[in-house]
């Protein structure tokens, strides 16, 4: 185990690349922050990385364990820690980052980013069904919603790892994709890497050695959130190819374009299973994670070291509420995801994923949240729905939502070119004011960003709030009501419930 201790320098800012920590960066000579990055047991991604307002870099390759106190940062690895020194700021801090990433040509299809995508989950849940998926894609445009991509999530399939549609549930898939394609979907499935133990295909890949194992040599049944299954080893190419005709043959047989893939998280791994080829569970998430990314349609919550990948990553299952793992955390956690290269990324569904807060019995519905979460991630690079406003909001509060969808898509063709030039930039995406803006003391600024080079994004992320403080850098912006504001300065502006405010430089 290799030690090290890095001392901050005064007025140093540091943001660490565990993601759902977004709420808590960046760090001063003021913090006391823990943090595992070897075992970590967060549900989204993860980069080994520190990004300093100073322009110094910091990088362990197997992940690292953290300790903050005092200014000084107390780190254990299993690998060198690297400290680059930039002397710069967080931009050079950024760019010197880029040879952590990979560096993969951008294969993701447009529509990703250009409409609003429609997950089936939290309306059907376990109801997953011909009729019922039918009668969900017609209601979206009966509502004055546009067709986008329509994910099928969750119990389509016969069981885990028979990934063929039920047919006590489906007549004819075929029939019923083929129909939401005539009204403008295209449509994604539900995926994991788990087989069902109590079925015939588990115990053919059993039998094949397709199955992480234990360390007594027994195949490995791991607990997950829906159940206990076998969980493939991607170190082994016969099972990698197995799972990867499987899913090819969806797409041909049902013209499926592409998949949503859950799980892959490091608490399905240990230390000591064996595998085809060893490897550590980190990188057994990592795969996973490179699995994923030969899908031009792809959709993925978990990831380690996969920064520069052609992945959409979706924040973890937030909850119906206004605290940091619910509407408070989406852009602290989005801003993080782009600066430390997850660039393609969607703040959850709106209203929140975690759908026990959507369970008839517990429902408390706030209808203010559901529409500020859609303003808020109608400029993130992707826009997802899962429960639909006009079922469970007033008319005027369900405009408001379709009218956040509707500027998602007039920002399409700038989200597609932002992501381009960002490429070309080498810079993130989403970006935190601080990165673009340094002379400005912006490092505290959580509740704004830049999307691009010329779009200030300000959002409303707390309720009843009808006034904000906009900090506008050096320029002129002009504002989504018309408003002309030379900056720099601060400025309060109004935000009724209404209003998503932003300004183009």
């Amino acid at each position: 185990m290799i030690n090290k201790e890095i001392q901050m320098l005064e007025n140093e800012k540091w943001w660490c690349g565990c993601i759902s920590h977004g709420s808590q960066m960046p760090l001063d000579n003021k913090s006391n922050y823990d943090v595992d990055l070897y075992n970590h047991a967060t549900h989204n991604q993860v980069m080994p990385l520190m990004l300093s307002s100073k322009g110094r870099v910091i990088w362990s390759d197997s992940g690292f364990r953290l300790n903050t106190s005092g200014g000084k940062m107390s780190f254990e690895s299993h690998t060198e820690i690297e400290l680059t020194d930039t002397r710069g700021n967080l931009m050079t801090a950024y760019r010197e980052s880029k040879k952590y990433k990979s560096s993969v040509d951008f294969t993701l299809d447009e529509t990703l980013f250009k409409v609003p995508q429609y997950n089936s989950w939290i309306e059907l849940m376990y109801n997953q069904s011909e009729d019922e998926l039918l009668k969900y894609a017609q209601s979206i445009l009966d509502e004055g919603y546009d067709p986008g991509i329509l994910m099928i999530d969750d119990n389509w399939q016969e069981d885990y790892g028979v990934w063929e549609f039920s047919g006590s549930r489906f007549r004819d898939p075929k029939g019923m994709i083929d129909k939401m394609k005539k009204m403008g979907f295209k449509v994604m499935l539900w995926v994991c890497p788990f087989v069902s133990p109590d079925s015939l295909t588990f115990r053919q890949l059993r039998d094949k050695d397709y199955f992480i194992k234990n360390a007594d040599g027994t195949t490995a049944i791991r607990e997950w959130w829906n159940g206990y299954s076998a969980v493939l080893d991607f170190t082994n190419p016969e099972a990698y190819k197995w799972f990867k005709e499987k899913l090819d043959g969806l797409m041909d047989d049902y013209g499926v374009v592409g998949f949503k893939f859950d799980a892959g998280d490091l608490w399905n791994y240990k230390e000591d299973d064996i595998t085809y080829k060893k490897i550590s569970p980190l990188d057994q998430v990592k795969l996973y994670s490179e699995f994923c990314s030969e899908y031009e349609y792809n959709e993925l919550r978990t990831g380690f070291k996969t920064a520069g990948l052609p992945l959409t990553q979706r924040l973890c299952d937030k909850h119906h509420n206004w605290e940091s793992d619910g509407v408070g955390g989406l852009l602290p956690d989005g801003i993080l995801q782009s600066m430390m290269g997850f660039d393609y990324n969607c703040p959850d569904m709106i209203g929140g994923g975690e759908y026990l807060n959507f369970i008839a019995s517990s429902l408390d519905l706030d209808e203010e949240l559901v529409v500020r979460y859609a303003q808020i991630a109608a400029l993130f690079p992707i826009m997802q729905f899962s429960v639909s406003p006009w079922r469970v909001l007033s008319k005027e509060n369900n405009d408001l939502c379709l009218q956040a969808a509707k500027i998602h898509q007039k920002f399409g063709d700038y989200i597609i070119e932002s992501v381009h030039q960002s490429i070309k930039d080498n810079l993130p995406l989403m970006r935190h004011m601080a990165l673009m803006y340094p002379e400005n003391n912006y490092e505290h600024l959580n509740e704004q960003f830049m999307l691009g080079d010329n779009l200030l994004v300000a959002p409303v992320v707390s309720s009843k709030q009808y006034k904000k403080t906009v900090y506008f850098p050096q320029g002129r912006w002009t504002g989504d009501d018309g408003s002309i504001v030379e900056g720099p300065c601060e400025k309060e502006i109004q935000v009724p419930i209404g209003r998503l405010a932003y300004y183009t430089k």
